[in-house]
């Protein structure tokens, strides 16, 4: 007889399910978040004055790359010669002549060191205006789509292992950023 319960009783069974649904009814709906990915390494090379920006960029690291470089020939070339002459040195010699190859040394190291953070300001002066600008059209259609993140999936390791290509915004940032249609 118990297990007919509900059977003789269909009242029973038509107010729990009420119950039910309108306990699923009062949960409140969370709004899904949207999720989006773009491929950075596409965009920027489609933006105007990239190239030049990258090319000017390419220039000025040859140029610190040429002036590390002769400094480390010129530290070897003198080094070869102390080594070469060094038996014949008397120790005091010898000992001032590896100061200054060791003074040398430090000054080389300290100019390749100044030349890397050349090269690093150089990199974010050129590269700042188009940063901006993709971030602000990113974040303008992140906004106008109601799209909670946006990955950028040219990034090594990022944690992205499948994604759907209709979320894809990459042709969208570039048609912005070149003031296309």
């Amino acid at each position: 007889m118990s297990n007919n319960r509900l059977t003789t009783r269909p009242w029973a069974l038509i107010a729990v399910t009420v119950l039910l649904v309108a306990g699923v009814a009062a949960i409140p709906q969370q709004p899904t978040t949207a999720v989006a990915f773009v491929e950075l390494d596409l965009i920027l090379p489609q933006m105007p004055g990239y190239a030049q920006a990258e090319s000017t960029f390419t220039e000025d690291i040859a140029s610190y790359q040429a002036e590390v470089e002769a400094l480390r020939i010129s530290l070897d070339s003198a080094v070869a010669a102390y080594q070469q002459q060094e038996p014949m040195l008397s120790p005091t010699v010898r000992q001032q002549r590896q100061a200054e190859l060791g003074q040398r040394q430090q000054q080389a190291q300290t100019r390749e060191q100044e030349l890397t953070q050349r090269a690093q300001e150089r990199n974010t002066e050129l590269l700042a205006p188009f940063e901006s600008r993709i971030q602000a059209v990113i974040d303008g259609l992140r906004a106008e789509r109601n799209i909670g993140m946006i990955f950028n999936v040219s990034t090594p390791g990022n944690q992205i292992i499948s994604v759907d290509p209709s979320l894809n915004l990459t042709s969208v940032v570039i048609q912005r950023v070149t003031g296309g249609p």
